[in-house]
Protein backbone atom coordinates (compact mmCIF):
# COMPACT_ATOMS: atom_id res chain seq x y z
CA UNK A 1 0.00 0.00 0.00
CA UNK A 2 1.13 3.52 -0.63
CA UNK A 3 2.19 4.97 2.69
CA UNK A 4 0.12 8.09 2.08
CA UNK A 5 -3.15 6.17 2.25
CA UNK A 6 -4.84 6.71 5.61
CA UNK A 7 -6.54 3.87 7.47
CA UNK A 8 -9.92 5.52 6.96
CA UNK A 9 -9.46 5.92 3.22
CA UNK A 10 -8.01 2.42 2.98
CA UNK A 11 -11.08 0.97 4.68
CA UNK A 12 -13.58 2.79 2.49
CA UNK A 13 -11.82 2.26 -0.85
CA UNK A 14 -11.18 -1.43 -0.28
CA UNK A 15 -14.70 -2.17 0.92
CA UNK A 16 -16.28 -0.20 -1.92
CA UNK A 17 -13.99 -1.83 -4.49
CA UNK A 18 -14.79 -5.31 -3.15
CA UNK A 19 -18.49 -4.44 -3.26
CA UNK A 20 -18.11 -3.29 -6.86
CA UNK A 21 -16.23 -6.48 -7.74
CA UNK A 22 -19.06 -8.49 -6.17
CA UNK A 23 -21.60 -6.61 -8.31
CA UNK A 24 -19.73 -7.69 -11.44
CA UNK A 25 -19.88 -11.32 -10.34
CA UNK A 26 -23.56 -11.06 -9.41
CA UNK A 27 -24.36 -9.72 -12.90
CA UNK A 28 -22.46 -12.65 -14.45
CA UNK A 29 -24.35 -15.08 -12.22
CA UNK A 30 -27.82 -13.57 -12.76
CA UNK A 31 -27.86 -12.67 -16.45
CA UNK A 32 -28.08 -16.24 -17.79
CA UNK A 33 -31.53 -16.29 -16.18
CA UNK A 34 -32.42 -12.77 -17.28
CA UNK A 35 -31.47 -13.72 -20.86
CA UNK A 36 -33.69 -16.82 -20.45
CA UNK A 37 -30.76 -19.01 -21.48
CA UNK A 38 -31.08 -21.00 -18.25
CA UNK A 39 -34.69 -21.89 -19.14
CA UNK A 40 -33.85 -23.34 -22.56
CA UNK A 41 -33.71 -27.09 -23.12
CA UNK A 42 -30.46 -28.90 -23.90
CA UNK A 43 -31.64 -29.34 -27.48
CA UNK A 44 -32.23 -25.59 -27.84
CA UNK A 45 -28.87 -24.57 -26.39
CA UNK A 46 -27.06 -27.22 -28.46
CA UNK A 47 -28.61 -25.82 -31.63
CA UNK A 48 -27.21 -22.33 -31.02
CA UNK A 49 -24.23 -21.29 -33.18
CA UNK A 50 -22.35 -20.44 -29.98
CA UNK A 51 -22.97 -23.87 -28.43
CA UNK A 52 -19.33 -24.99 -28.31
CA UNK A 53 -18.01 -21.81 -26.72
CA UNK A 54 -21.02 -21.74 -24.39
CA UNK A 55 -19.91 -25.04 -22.88
CA UNK A 56 -16.60 -23.50 -21.88
CA UNK A 57 -18.35 -20.40 -20.55
CA UNK A 58 -20.69 -22.60 -18.52
CA UNK A 59 -17.72 -24.31 -16.88
CA UNK A 60 -16.04 -20.93 -16.26
CA UNK A 61 -19.12 -19.54 -14.53
CA UNK A 62 -19.59 -22.65 -12.39
CA UNK A 63 -15.94 -22.75 -11.30
CA UNK A 64 -15.14 -19.07 -10.83
CA UNK A 65 -18.49 -17.31 -10.32
CA UNK A 66 -21.32 -19.42 -8.87
CA UNK A 67 -21.59 -18.90 -5.12
CA UNK A 68 -18.37 -16.92 -4.83
CA UNK A 69 -19.72 -13.42 -5.25
CA UNK A 70 -22.71 -13.64 -2.94
CA UNK A 71 -20.11 -14.94 -0.46
CA UNK A 72 -18.21 -11.66 -0.85
CA UNK A 73 -21.38 -9.58 -0.62
CA UNK A 74 -22.51 -11.42 2.51
CA UNK A 75 -19.19 -10.97 4.29
CA UNK A 76 -19.24 -7.27 3.40
CA UNK A 77 -22.77 -7.03 4.80
CA UNK A 78 -21.52 -8.32 8.16
CA UNK A 79 -18.65 -5.83 8.11
CA UNK A 80 -21.14 -3.07 7.34
CA UNK A 81 -23.21 -4.03 10.36
CA UNK A 82 -20.21 -3.71 12.66
CA UNK A 83 -19.37 -0.31 11.16
CA UNK A 84 -22.92 0.99 11.68
CA UNK A 85 -22.78 0.03 15.36
CA UNK A 86 -19.27 1.48 15.83
CA UNK A 87 -20.10 4.77 14.11
CA UNK A 88 -23.33 5.15 16.07
CA UNK A 89 -21.51 4.65 19.34
CA UNK A 90 -19.01 7.37 18.42
CA UNK A 91 -21.93 9.75 17.98
CA UNK A 92 -23.62 8.55 21.16
CA UNK A 93 -26.53 7.12 19.16
CA UNK A 94 -28.35 3.80 19.50
CA UNK A 95 -26.70 1.76 16.76
CA UNK A 96 -28.93 -1.28 17.20
CA UNK A 97 -32.07 0.78 16.79
CA UNK A 98 -30.68 2.41 13.65
CA UNK A 99 -29.71 -0.98 12.25
CA UNK A 100 -33.13 -2.51 12.93
CA UNK A 101 -34.83 0.40 11.15
CA UNK A 102 -32.38 0.04 8.29
CA UNK A 103 -33.21 -3.67 7.94
CA UNK A 104 -36.96 -3.07 8.06
CA UNK A 105 -36.65 -0.62 5.19
CA UNK A 106 -34.54 -3.18 3.32
CA UNK A 107 -37.30 -5.77 3.89
CA UNK A 108 -39.68 -3.48 1.99
CA UNK A 109 -37.16 -2.77 -0.77
CA UNK A 110 -36.30 -6.45 -1.12
CA UNK A 111 -39.95 -7.52 -1.22
CA UNK A 112 -40.79 -4.96 -3.90
CA UNK A 113 -37.73 -5.98 -5.93
CA UNK A 114 -38.71 -9.66 -5.61
CA UNK A 115 -42.31 -9.10 -6.65
CA UNK A 116 -41.86 -6.39 -9.28
CA UNK A 117 -38.44 -6.83 -10.92
CA UNK A 118 -36.44 -9.97 -10.21
CA UNK A 119 -37.55 -13.28 -8.74
CA UNK A 120 -33.92 -14.05 -7.91
CA UNK A 121 -33.76 -11.22 -5.35
CA UNK A 122 -31.31 -11.58 -2.45
CA UNK A 123 -32.13 -8.34 -0.59
CA UNK A 124 -35.15 -9.73 1.25
CA UNK A 125 -33.15 -12.66 2.59
CA UNK A 126 -30.32 -10.31 3.60
CA UNK A 127 -32.75 -8.08 5.48
CA UNK A 128 -34.43 -10.97 7.32
CA UNK A 129 -31.14 -12.61 8.27
CA UNK A 130 -29.72 -9.20 9.11
CA UNK A 131 -32.37 -8.78 11.79
CA UNK A 132 -30.66 -11.66 13.62
CA UNK A 133 -27.19 -10.13 13.61
CA UNK A 134 -27.59 -8.05 16.82
CA UNK A 135 -28.14 -11.32 18.70
CA UNK A 136 -24.53 -12.27 17.98
CA UNK A 137 -22.85 -8.91 18.54
CA UNK A 138 -21.93 -9.46 22.19
CA UNK A 139 -20.37 -12.91 21.68
CA UNK A 140 -16.64 -13.46 21.99
CA UNK A 141 -14.62 -13.78 18.80
CA UNK A 142 -14.13 -17.51 19.30
CA UNK A 143 -17.83 -18.13 19.92
CA UNK A 144 -18.75 -15.96 16.94
CA UNK A 145 -16.52 -17.99 14.63
CA UNK A 146 -17.91 -21.24 16.03
CA UNK A 147 -21.45 -20.09 15.28
CA UNK A 148 -20.33 -19.10 11.78
CA UNK A 149 -18.79 -22.52 11.15
CA UNK A 150 -21.93 -24.21 12.48
CA UNK A 151 -24.18 -22.18 10.19
CA UNK A 152 -22.04 -22.96 7.15
CA UNK A 153 -22.02 -26.66 8.06
CA UNK A 154 -25.77 -26.88 8.68
CA UNK A 155 -26.69 -27.21 4.98
CA UNK A 156 -24.61 -30.38 4.80
CA UNK A 157 -26.32 -31.75 7.90
CA UNK A 158 -29.75 -30.84 6.50
CA UNK A 159 -29.03 -32.68 3.25
CA UNK A 160 -27.82 -35.66 5.27
CA UNK A 161 -31.04 -35.72 7.31
CA UNK A 162 -33.11 -35.50 4.13
CA UNK A 163 -31.11 -38.33 2.56
CA UNK A 164 -31.66 -40.53 5.63
CA UNK A 165 -35.33 -39.73 6.30
CA UNK A 166 -36.52 -39.04 2.78
CA UNK A 167 -38.45 -36.01 4.11
CA UNK A 168 -37.84 -32.68 2.37
CA UNK A 169 -39.77 -29.73 3.92
CA UNK A 170 -38.93 -27.56 0.90
CA UNK A 171 -41.46 -29.48 -1.18
CA UNK A 172 -44.31 -27.61 0.55
CA UNK A 173 -43.55 -24.14 -0.93
CA UNK A 174 -42.53 -25.88 -4.16
CA UNK A 175 -46.03 -27.36 -4.48
CA UNK A 176 -47.59 -23.96 -3.78
CA UNK A 177 -45.42 -22.47 -6.50
CA UNK A 178 -46.67 -24.90 -9.13
CA UNK A 179 -50.28 -24.33 -8.09
CA UNK A 180 -49.79 -20.62 -8.83
CA UNK A 181 -48.13 -21.42 -12.16
CA UNK A 182 -51.07 -23.59 -13.19
CA UNK A 183 -53.48 -20.71 -12.57
CA UNK A 184 -51.84 -18.65 -15.31
CA UNK A 185 -50.88 -21.45 -17.68
CA UNK A 186 -47.17 -21.15 -16.93
CA UNK A 187 -45.33 -24.44 -17.32
CA UNK A 188 -41.71 -25.45 -17.00
CA UNK A 189 -41.55 -25.75 -20.80
CA UNK A 190 -42.74 -22.20 -21.51
CA UNK A 191 -40.82 -20.21 -18.87
CA UNK A 192 -38.55 -18.67 -21.50
CA UNK A 193 -41.16 -17.91 -24.14
CA UNK A 194 -43.55 -16.47 -21.53
CA UNK A 195 -41.14 -13.65 -20.70
CA UNK A 196 -39.74 -13.26 -24.18
CA UNK A 197 -43.20 -12.88 -25.73
CA UNK A 198 -44.87 -10.87 -22.97
CA UNK A 199 -45.55 -7.51 -24.61
CA UNK A 200 -46.97 -5.97 -21.43
CA UNK A 201 -45.75 -5.71 -17.88
CA UNK A 202 -48.81 -7.67 -16.69
CA UNK A 203 -47.40 -10.86 -18.17
CA UNK A 204 -44.02 -10.21 -16.58
CA UNK A 205 -45.68 -9.52 -13.23
CA UNK A 206 -47.58 -12.82 -13.36
CA UNK A 207 -44.30 -14.62 -13.88
CA UNK A 208 -42.54 -12.66 -11.13
CA UNK A 209 -45.25 -13.39 -8.58
CA UNK A 210 -45.01 -17.13 -9.18
CA UNK A 211 -41.22 -16.72 -9.23
CA UNK A 212 -41.39 -15.33 -5.70
CA UNK A 213 -42.81 -18.66 -4.55
CA UNK A 214 -39.94 -20.43 -6.29
CA UNK A 215 -37.44 -18.14 -4.58
CA UNK A 216 -38.91 -18.95 -1.18
CA UNK A 217 -38.62 -22.61 -2.06
CA UNK A 218 -34.99 -22.11 -3.07
CA UNK A 219 -34.15 -20.39 0.24
CA UNK A 220 -35.43 -23.51 2.02
CA UNK A 221 -34.22 -26.20 -0.36
CA UNK A 222 -30.71 -24.79 -0.74
CA UNK A 223 -30.49 -23.84 2.97
CA UNK A 224 -29.45 -20.36 1.85
CA UNK A 225 -30.58 -18.84 5.16
CA UNK A 226 -27.89 -20.71 7.08
CA UNK A 227 -25.24 -19.93 4.49
CA UNK A 228 -25.94 -16.20 4.44
CA UNK A 229 -26.06 -15.89 8.22
CA UNK A 230 -22.81 -17.82 8.58
CA UNK A 231 -21.09 -15.46 6.14
CA UNK A 232 -22.60 -12.45 7.91
CA UNK A 233 -20.93 -13.65 11.10
CA UNK A 234 -17.54 -13.89 9.39
CA UNK A 235 -18.01 -10.30 8.27
CA UNK A 236 -19.05 -9.27 11.78
CA UNK A 237 -15.87 -10.85 13.15
CA UNK A 238 -13.72 -9.01 10.57
CA UNK A 239 -15.44 -5.69 11.21
CA UNK A 240 -15.41 -5.97 14.98
CA UNK A 241 -11.73 -6.96 14.94
CA UNK A 242 -10.87 -4.00 12.72
CA UNK A 243 -9.08 -6.18 10.16
CA UNK A 244 -10.72 -4.31 7.27
CA UNK A 245 -9.39 -1.01 8.61
CA UNK A 246 -5.81 -2.18 9.23
CA UNK A 247 -5.05 -4.33 6.22
CA UNK A 248 -1.37 -3.40 6.18
CA UNK A 249 -1.03 -4.96 9.64
CA UNK A 250 -2.63 -8.21 8.47
CA UNK A 251 -0.66 -9.03 5.35
CA UNK A 252 0.30 -12.44 6.68
CA UNK A 253 -3.32 -13.31 7.43
CA UNK A 254 -4.40 -12.15 3.98
CA UNK A 255 -1.71 -14.30 2.36
CA UNK A 256 -2.84 -17.33 4.33
CA UNK A 257 -6.49 -16.82 3.42
CA UNK A 258 -5.59 -16.28 -0.23
CA UNK A 259 -3.39 -19.38 -0.27
CA UNK A 260 -5.96 -21.60 1.42
CA UNK A 261 -8.81 -20.02 -0.48
CA UNK A 262 -7.37 -20.75 -3.90
CA UNK A 263 -5.54 -23.93 -2.89
CA UNK A 264 -8.71 -25.52 -1.51
CA UNK A 265 -11.46 -23.56 -3.23
CA UNK A 266 -10.29 -23.89 -6.82
CA UNK A 267 -10.02 -27.71 -7.02
CA UNK A 268 -13.21 -28.09 -5.01
CA UNK A 269 -14.93 -25.68 -7.41
CA UNK A 270 -13.93 -27.94 -10.28
CA UNK A 271 -15.35 -30.91 -8.35
CA UNK A 272 -18.56 -28.99 -7.57
CA UNK A 273 -18.95 -27.97 -11.22
CA UNK A 274 -18.41 -31.56 -12.36
CA UNK A 275 -20.98 -32.76 -9.82
CA UNK A 276 -23.51 -30.19 -11.08
CA UNK A 277 -23.01 -31.08 -14.73
CA UNK A 278 -23.44 -34.77 -13.98
CA UNK A 279 -26.52 -34.46 -11.76
CA UNK A 280 -24.87 -34.98 -8.34
CA UNK A 281 -23.66 -38.55 -9.03
CA UNK A 282 -22.41 -38.99 -5.46
CA UNK A 283 -25.61 -37.60 -3.94
CA UNK A 284 -26.70 -34.22 -2.57
CA UNK A 285 -24.68 -34.57 0.62
CA UNK A 286 -21.36 -34.92 -1.21
CA UNK A 287 -22.35 -32.11 -3.53
CA UNK A 288 -23.09 -29.91 -0.49
CA UNK A 289 -19.58 -30.67 0.79
CA UNK A 290 -18.11 -29.71 -2.58
CA UNK A 291 -20.10 -26.47 -2.51
CA UNK A 292 -19.10 -25.53 1.05
CA UNK A 293 -15.40 -26.11 0.43
CA UNK A 294 -15.42 -24.31 -2.90
CA UNK A 295 -17.64 -21.21 -2.74
CA UNK A 296 -16.67 -19.91 0.70
CA UNK A 297 -12.88 -20.44 0.49
CA UNK A 298 -12.62 -19.09 -3.06
CA UNK A 299 -14.86 -16.11 -2.27
CA UNK A 300 -12.66 -15.24 0.70
CA UNK A 301 -9.62 -15.88 -1.48
CA UNK A 302 -10.87 -13.29 -3.97
CA UNK A 303 -11.29 -10.76 -1.17
CA UNK A 304 -7.82 -11.44 0.20
CA UNK A 305 -5.97 -11.32 -3.10
CA UNK A 306 -7.63 -8.06 -4.09
CA UNK A 307 -6.76 -6.59 -0.70
CA UNK A 308 -3.12 -7.65 -1.14
CA UNK A 309 -3.00 -6.09 -4.61
CA UNK A 310 -4.42 -2.90 -3.15
CA UNK A 311 -1.79 -2.86 -0.44
CA UNK A 312 0.90 -3.22 -3.09
CA UNK A 313 -0.44 -0.47 -5.34
CA UNK A 314 -3.28 1.67 -4.05
CA UNK A 315 -3.06 4.10 -6.98
CA UNK A 316 -4.32 1.73 -9.67
CA UNK A 317 -7.32 3.19 -11.57
CA UNK A 318 -8.95 -0.20 -10.99
CA UNK A 319 -9.85 0.71 -7.40
CA UNK A 320 -11.65 3.91 -8.29
CA UNK A 321 -13.49 2.15 -11.11
CA UNK A 322 -14.69 -0.68 -8.85
CA UNK A 323 -15.42 1.60 -5.90
CA UNK A 324 -17.89 3.82 -7.81
CA UNK A 325 -20.63 1.20 -8.31
CA UNK A 326 -19.64 -0.24 -4.93
CA UNK A 327 -20.56 3.04 -3.21
CA UNK A 328 -23.94 2.80 -4.94
CA UNK A 329 -24.35 -0.95 -4.50
CA UNK A 330 -28.10 -0.91 -3.80
CA UNK A 331 -28.82 1.31 -6.79
CA UNK A 332 -26.43 -0.70 -8.99
CA UNK A 333 -28.00 -4.01 -7.95
CA UNK A 334 -31.53 -2.78 -8.66
CA UNK A 335 -30.49 -1.25 -11.97
CA UNK A 336 -29.04 -4.58 -13.09
CA UNK A 337 -32.56 -5.96 -12.79
CA UNK A 338 -34.09 -3.04 -14.69
CA UNK A 339 -31.50 -3.43 -17.46
CA UNK A 340 -32.08 -7.18 -17.59
CA UNK A 341 -35.80 -6.67 -18.18
CA UNK A 342 -35.18 -3.91 -20.73
CA UNK A 343 -32.72 -5.98 -22.74
CA UNK A 344 -34.17 -9.49 -22.65
CA UNK A 345 -37.92 -9.44 -21.95
CA UNK A 346 -40.71 -8.83 -24.44
CA UNK A 347 -41.63 -5.53 -22.79
CA UNK A 348 -38.16 -4.30 -23.76
CA UNK A 349 -35.82 -5.27 -26.59
CA UNK A 350 -36.95 -8.90 -26.44
CA UNK A 351 -33.50 -10.44 -26.92
CA UNK A 352 -34.28 -13.33 -24.56
CA UNK A 353 -33.62 -16.86 -25.89
CA UNK A 354 -31.54 -15.44 -28.76
CA UNK A 355 -28.12 -15.10 -27.12
CA UNK A 356 -25.68 -17.82 -26.16
CA UNK A 357 -24.08 -17.98 -22.75
CA UNK A 358 -20.86 -16.22 -23.65
CA UNK A 359 -22.87 -13.47 -25.38
CA UNK A 360 -25.06 -13.15 -22.28
CA UNK A 361 -21.93 -12.86 -20.15
CA UNK A 362 -20.64 -10.14 -22.46
CA UNK A 363 -23.92 -8.25 -21.95
CA UNK A 364 -23.52 -8.64 -18.17
CA UNK A 365 -20.00 -7.20 -18.28
CA UNK A 366 -21.21 -4.36 -20.53
CA UNK A 367 -23.99 -3.51 -18.10
CA UNK A 368 -21.46 -3.41 -15.26
CA UNK A 369 -19.14 -1.15 -17.28
CA UNK A 370 -22.09 1.16 -17.96
CA UNK A 371 -22.91 1.19 -14.25
CA UNK A 372 -19.29 2.05 -13.49
CA UNK A 373 -19.35 5.02 -15.86
CA UNK A 374 -22.73 6.29 -14.67
CA UNK A 375 -21.80 5.82 -11.00
CA UNK A 376 -18.54 7.75 -11.46
CA UNK A 377 -20.41 10.63 -13.08
CA UNK A 378 -23.20 10.59 -10.46
CA UNK A 379 -20.79 10.65 -7.53
CA UNK A 380 -19.14 13.81 -8.82
CA UNK A 381 -22.23 15.76 -7.74
CA UNK A 382 -23.93 13.50 -5.20
CA UNK A 383 -22.49 11.77 -2.09
CA UNK A 384 -24.57 8.60 -2.49
CA UNK A 385 -26.83 6.87 -5.00
CA UNK A 386 -30.55 7.66 -5.37
CA UNK A 387 -31.77 4.49 -3.68
CA UNK A 388 -29.14 4.83 -0.95
CA UNK A 389 -30.48 8.35 -0.41
CA UNK A 390 -34.06 7.08 -0.01
CA UNK A 391 -32.88 4.24 2.23
CA UNK A 392 -31.00 6.68 4.41
CA UNK A 393 -33.95 9.05 4.82
CA UNK A 394 -36.38 6.24 5.64
CA UNK A 395 -33.90 4.82 8.16
CA UNK A 396 -33.40 8.10 10.02
CA UNK A 397 -36.87 9.53 9.41
CA UNK A 398 -35.67 12.90 8.14
CA UNK A 399 -34.72 14.65 4.93
CA UNK A 400 -31.12 14.68 3.65
CA UNK A 401 -29.82 16.91 0.88
CA UNK A 402 -28.89 14.81 -2.11
CA UNK A 403 -26.61 17.22 -3.92
CA UNK A 404 -23.18 18.01 -2.49
CA UNK A 405 -22.73 21.42 -0.86
CA UNK A 406 -19.29 21.94 -2.46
Amino acid sequence: MGTNVSASKQRLVVLDALRGFALLGIALANYPEFSLYSFLSDAETSAMPTAQSDVWMHWFLMIFVDGKFYTIFSVLFGIGFSMIIANARKRGADGMRIFYRRMMVLVIIGFMHLMLLWSGDILLLYALMGLLLPLFYGLSDRTLLRFSAAMLALPILCDLIIAITGIDPSQIPYALWWQWCDRFGITEDNFATWLRDSDSYVGVLQFLVQGAFERMWEFVSSHRCFKVLGLFLIGLYIGRSGIHATLSEHRQLLRKVASWGFGLGLPMSVACAWSSVNGHPFGNVVHAVFYAFSSYPLGLGYMSILSLIYLKNSELPLWKALASPGRMSLTSYLMQSVMGIAIFYGVGMGLGCSLGLWQTSLVAVSVFVLETVVSSMWLRWFPFGPFEWVWRMLTYGRFFRLRRDD
